[in-house]
C-alpha cells in the first residue's frame, strides 16, 4: 500500500534531476507542510526543525518588549484592599474616614475654573472611596482602580489650581498616564505641589504653621499607608491613613485662600 509514495518521491527527484540541467533554472528543496507554531513560553519555533521566520522573530521581538514595558505603562495592580476588609467594622470606619474628603471639597474656596475642578474632585475622592470600600465580589477590582484614578486627578487639579503655568504637555501626559499609571501620576504631582508649599512657607509667615502640620501628616500617612501593604491583614490601618491624608489635603486648602 505504500507503493504510491515512493513512485511519487522519486518522481519528484527525477523531475528535479530534469530541471537542474536547464540554464538559469535553480531547484530549491520545499516542502507544503511546513509552518510556524509557538510554544506556551512564547518561543517560535518551525516544524521541519528551521530558523523562525523574519515574521516571527518580528512578533517575538514586539512580545518581548511589551512584557519589559516600564512600570508607567502597566495597570495598577490591586493588592491589600482589593482582598476586602476584615470584617464590617473595618468597613464602616473605612468608609466613615472617606466622608472628610467629602466635607473638604465643599469647603475647598473656588476662586477660578482651577480651584472649582480641585474642590470638586476631592469630593469624588471621597464618594469613591466610599462606594469603594462598600463594594464586594467583582466590581471591587474595578472600584479600586476608579479609587487610584480619582486620586491622581485630584493631584493633578490641585497642581493647576496652585500652579497655572504648568506646561500644557506636562498636563497632557499626565492625562494619558492617569488611566494607565495613576499612582506615579500621583507621585508627580504631590511632589509638585510639596514644592509649591514649601517655597510659598518660605515666603509667607502665616503658611509656616499649616506646612509644619503638613509634612507631619505626610509623613505619618506615607508609613501608615506602607504599613498597610505591608501588613495587610491588621485592621484599621488604612481608615487611619484616610484621616492622616485628610489632615494634609486640609493643610493644603490654605495654599488656595
Amino acid at each position: 500500500m505504500f507503493w504510491g509514495k515512493d513512485t511519487t518521491q522519486k518522481s519528484i527527484m527525477n523531475h528535479s534531476r530534469t530541471l537542474e540541467g536547464v540554464h538559469g533554472v535553480q531547484v530549491v528543496p520545499h516542502s507544503p507542510f511546513d509552518f510556524t507554531e509557538t510554544n506556551q513560553s512564547g518561543d517560535f519555533s518551525t516544524s521541519n526543525g528551521g530558523a523562525p521566520t523574519t515574521e516571527a522573530n518580528r512578533l517575538l521581538l514586539m512580545q518581548r518588549l511589551w512584557q519589559q514595558r516600564p512600570a508607567l505603562l502597566r495597570p495598577i495592580h490591586c493588592s491589600i484592599s482589593c482582598h476586602g476588609d476584615q470584617h464590617l467594622a473595618e468597613t464602616v470606619a473605612n468608609v466613615l474616614t472617606s466622608i472628610p474628603f467629602i466635607a473638604l471639597g465643599i469647603q475647598a474656596p473656588r476662586k477660578n475654573l482651577n480651584s472649582k475642578l480641585y474642590a470638586n474632585s476631592l469630593i469624588g475622592v471621597g464618594v469613591a472611596s466610599s462606594v469603594y470600600h462598600s463594594s464586594r465580589g467583582r466590581l471591587r477590582k474595578f472600584l479600586r482602580w476608579v479609587d487610584y484614578t480619582m486620586i491622581a486627578a485630584t493631584t493633578v487639579c490641585l497642581s493647576m489650581a496652585l500652579r497655572n503655568e504648568n506646561p500644557k504637555l506636562l498636563t497632557a501626559a499626565s492625562a494619558i498616564c492617569l488611566p494607565v499609571n495613576p499612582m506615579m501620576v500621583s507621585v508627580l504631582h504631590t511632589g509638585m505641589m510639596e514644592v509649591a508649599f514649601a517655597r510659598r512657607a518660605l515666603k509667607d509667615p502665616d503658611l509656616r504653621m499649616a506646612h509644619t502640620v503638613h509634612k507631619m501628616s505626610t509623613v505619618i500617612g506615607a508609613a501608615l499607608f506602607i504599613a498597610d501593604d505591608i501588613f495587610p491583614k491588621t485592621p484599621y490601618l488604612h481608615a487611619a491613613w484616610h484621616l492622616a491624608a485628610a489632615v494634609g489635603v486640609g493643610t493644603c486648602n490654605k495654599l488656595l485662600e
